[in-house]
């Protein structure tokens, strides 16, 4: 074969190898645990569950963490692994400061049900939210999100009123982090999942505090640097000296600037 077709034949390949990677792209970002519907969850934290049957082939299964006499609610987006059922455990970093926790599952994790798009993360976000706003005023709802539920977490603050978002190992956007794990990919052309982080932090107004490891091997620690900087204006770093991806909840210092964060006045 002479040079002209083995040319041919390596583009053939290549756009194989990215219509492939648009099909099957969900099965590398999200690792979701199912749970049955009739599961029951077990905390040593006092709470009730929810489900909210946004449409047709759509419910959504949360869980809030009660206390008394509640200093206000954290609306937690947690990462792109498990469900509430492992999560929860991470209710108890608020509940001991005073702070009720309301922890959901995106669809296909855990017992809720439907099929994901941004778009439609986005709107289940917002969709909580305004359930949520029907008993608590803004100024006592807090937003955070840990790792991919970053992003959603910041877009949900840009469309609202809340009284904080914390950040926990975010990134820039989803389509730069995946880009330096596939630099060979058209990446912007292919990836169903942008979330734009740095487009929608920018029309935060409320108080950002962010948390990050700086030895985190999954999302750079840069990415918060890059993210500070684009709303420097409120918006606060607060790094984990040494920290990872996965164990910030081992380091004291967290513990310390997640209650620094939670009980200063705004």
């Amino acid at each position: 074969m002479n040079i002209i077709t083995w040319v041919v034949i390596g583009i053939i390949i290549y756009l194989i190898i990215n219509l492939v990677m648009y099909f099957i792209q969900e099965k590398f970002i999200f690792h979701p645990e199912r749970l049955p519907h009739d599961f029951e969850f077990k905390y040593d934290i006092p709470f009730e569950e929810y489900f909210f049957d946004i449409k047709r082939g759509v419910r959504i299964n949360a869980v809030h963490f009660k206390v008394d006499n509640p200093r206000g609610l954290v609306l937690y987006f947690h990462g792109n692994t498990r469900s509430i059922k492992g999560w929860g455990k991470y209710a108890k970093h608020f509940t001991v400061h005073g702070f009720e926790v309301f922890m959901f599952d995106y669809r296909g994790f855990g017992k809720s049900t439907g099929k994901r798009s941004e778009k439609a993360l986005k709107e289940d976000a917002q969709f909580v939210y305004d359930e949520l706003k029907k008993k608590y005023d803004e100024k006592d709802i807090i937003i955070y999100g840990r790792s991919i539920g970053s992003g959603f977490a910041t877009k949900l603050a840009s469309m609202n009123n809340p009284r904080l978002l914390i950040l926990d190992a975010p990134y820039f956007s989803f389509s730069k982090l995946t880009s330096q794990y596939l630099p060979f990919l058209p990446i912007a052309w292919i990836l169903r999942y942008p979330i734009k982080t740095f487009k929608w932090i920018k029309y935060v107004r409320c108080p950002i505090r962010i948390i990050h490891g700086t030895q985190d091997k999954i999302i750079p620690f840069k990415a918060s640097i890059e993210l500070a900087e684009a709303m420097p204006i409120h918006t606060r770093l607060i790094p984990i000296i040494g920290g990872g991806h996965n164990n910030l909840p081992t380091f004291q210092e967290y513990h310390t600037a997640l209650k620094a964060i939670l009980l200063e006045k705004l």
